[in-house]
């Protein structure tokens, strides 16, 4: 099954030094994720995402094993995301190691 990105971002409250999702893309069951974060080394970087359907249920995570201090933005892949069958929208979240998982949802909705 392949999706096309149509839309983005649904703003929310965010953390001063939060991850930004810039872009998402799905082929098939991968999808790739674009964020940036004012990554300072390892005391303060983006550590993972996660994908979430409608209901707010994880469909997969992708965890960053270490800061990317000098990528920004840069993208990272997850395979294996069982998308279910119907969904017209999958959400994407980002995460850091000093603030957490940010309270932001980049919004993808999905046609076939």
């Amino acid at each position: 099954m392949k999706y096309a990105v149509i839309l983005g971002l649904f703003a929310g409250p965010a953390f001063a030094d939060g991850p930004v999702i810039e872009d998402v893309t799905i082929s098939g069951d991968r999808v790739n994720v674009t964020l940036s974060h004012p990554d300072t080394g390892w005391d303060h970087y983006a550590d993972g995402w996660e994908v979430l359907d409608a209901d707010g249920n994880s469909l997969g995570f992708r965890e960053l094993f270490h800061p990317h201090v000098e990528e920004q933005p840069f993208t990272r892949s997850l395979g294996g995301v069982q998308i279910p069958d119907g969904a017209t929208s999958v959400f994407v979240r980002a995460r850091c190691n000093v603030d957490g998982w940010s309270d932001d949802l980049y919004e993808v909705k999905l046609t076939e």
